[in-house]
């Protein structure tokens, strides 16, 4: 009959064990990205002598055109990120861990706009495709497109 409480105190000591470790589980925060400036951009649009300035960061790697904005929290209004390709042809993006909405801007080698994806949604993997050659993408916040009145046509000025 010893052998009863010591199998007992063995379980107790055992459920005691388990439970301190699930308890010091530990918690990996992610880093936020944060923007870094890396240009400056203007858009021109043809209607009128109105002219948008944004800071830019420019994806032109293979890293980071495939990462883009993921894992961002936030991008200010004033900001945008300018994606550098070698060749001109149609273009298909996609929000896959992509936290924030944005506008996409598809742009041709000369600088003019040639079609938009607006108020894409967060983390969709959707083919948001540019229905048009275009050897730039600039993305910024969605709704912005509409707040700027930006029209097919307009032309970006970035070095």
């Amino acid at each position: 009959m010893t052998l009863k409480p010591n199998i007992i105190a063995l379980l107790l000591f055992l459920g005691v064990s388990l439970l301190s470790c699930k308890e010091d589980k530990k918690v990996i925060k992610q880093t936020e990205v944060s923007f870094t400036k890396e240009g400056e951009l203007s858009i021109l649009k043809a209607s009128d002598t109105t002219a948008i300035k944004l800071d830019i960061e420019i994806a032109d790697t293979d890293f980071d055109i495939q990462t883009g904005l993921m894992y961002r929290n936030s991008m200010a209004n004033n900001q945008g990120m300018l994606f550098v390709f070698d060749d001109e042809k149609e273009r298909f993006f996609y929000m896959k861990n992509t936290k924030i909405p944005l506008d996409l801007i598809y742009i041709n080698a000369n600088k003019a706009i040639v079609s938009f994806q607006k108020k894409a949604k967060p983390f969709d993997e959707s083919s948001l495709p540019s229905n048009a050659p275009a050897k730039y993408v600039l993305e910024v916040n969605a709704g912005l497109v509409d707040v700027w009145g930006i029209a097919v046509g307009d032309r970006l000025l970035f070095n």
